[in-house]
């Protein structure tokens, strides 16, 4: 490897810092294991960042899944702009309920607004078959 010689001080400005020279003798053979070193950091560099860009990416992507009831509630503010003729102003989902195997129901509050401009609370039961997804029926209860 490389071996310093001992650095001469060359000056001293005047606020006091100090400034010299260090000269290195490098034998020809170490020139090789310097460059081999120099790559093999290069390359640890390199995968690292790489590492962190995949870390980053993968971090801010964030996918998420649509909850169970999405569809429910699609079919809750259909079903009730299709009967009111109004505007939806919001929609809770409240919860399901499992009857049987062959019966489950969502139930929905919708918050809406007539062409009046009467606002009132809907309440949104859809009784369906959780193995085959099919409604069998839809309930609406009006409350202030």
């Amino acid at each position: 490897m490389s071996k310093p010689i001992a650095p001469s001080i060359e000056y001293i400005d005047d606020r006091g810092y100090l400034y010299w020279q260090t000269n290195f003798r490098i034998d020809l053979d170490d020139i090789g294991e310097i460059i081999e070193n120099f790559f093999r950091k290069e390359i640890i560099m390199r995968k690292f960042t790489i590492l962190l860009l995949v870390l980053l990416i993968i971090s801010s992507v964030q996918v998420k899944a649509a909850p169970e009831y999405a569809k429910w509630g699609k079919v809750a503010v259909e079903e009730t702009e299709k009967r009111y003729r109004a505007d939806i102003i919001d929609y809770k989902h409240i919860g399901r309920t499992n009857l049987t195997a062959q019966k489950s129901e969502e139930k929905f509050k919708l918050w809406i607004r007539s062409k009046e401009g009467n606002e009132f609370g809907v309440y949104v039961t859809i009784l369906f078959d959780p193995s085959t997804e099919m409604i069998q029926s839809i309930k609406f209860s009006e409350s202030n």
